[in-house]
């Protein structure tokens, strides 16, 4: 498996710790564009149309309630679980499209989702706490990086 595929696994892992539905509908509008090639796949149904529009709700649905007060931190239990699945998910995809091993890429990018759940935790609650920065600012901010930054990843493989 390339260095290369692994590091993109790794990558769109870290998406998913800023933003757990984030790099599946990427995932999803990607094979939508014809960047990913899932069809024939174990994932194929990221591939769906019910899957894009599944996934880009749900997306959708967590950026928003990410700004509201009451959200659960994203370590706790349910948020990271999800994170670590949906890592899962996105490294299997982007390693079936490729043609190469998805236990692998899963895993690289369940890495991926712990360090990006972690590292966006604890950025974020510096930046607000320490650095007295709003917080609804730096959240758009983490938003734009998620989907930038998943675009950007699954755009290049």
């Amino acid at each position: 498996m390339a260095l290369t595929l692994l590091l993109l696994c790794f990558f769109l892992g870290c998406v998913t710790g800023l933003r757990s539905l984030t790099a599946p509908a990427v995932v999803c509008w990607a094979a939508h564009f014809g960047w990913l090639h899932l069809t024939g796949t174990n994932l194929g149904f990221m591939g769906h149309p019910v899957a894009l529009i599944l996934f880009t709700l749900l997306a959708v649905v967590e950026l928003i309630s990410d700004k509201l007060p009451k959200t659960p931190a994203r370590t706790a239990p349910p948020g990271l679980i999800a994170r670590i699945v949906m890592g899962a998910l996105c490294g299997a995809a982007l390693a079936a499209s490729a043609g190469s091993g998805e236990i692998i890429a899963g895993m690289v990018g369940i890495v991926g989702a712990l360090v990006g759940t972690f590292a966006g935790y604890n950025i974020r609650h510096t930046l607000v706490a320490r650095a007295h920065l709003p917080d609804f600012p730096v959240a758009l901010v983490e938003d734009l990086i998620a989907i930038g930054g998943g675009l950007l990843i699954v755009s290049h493989l």
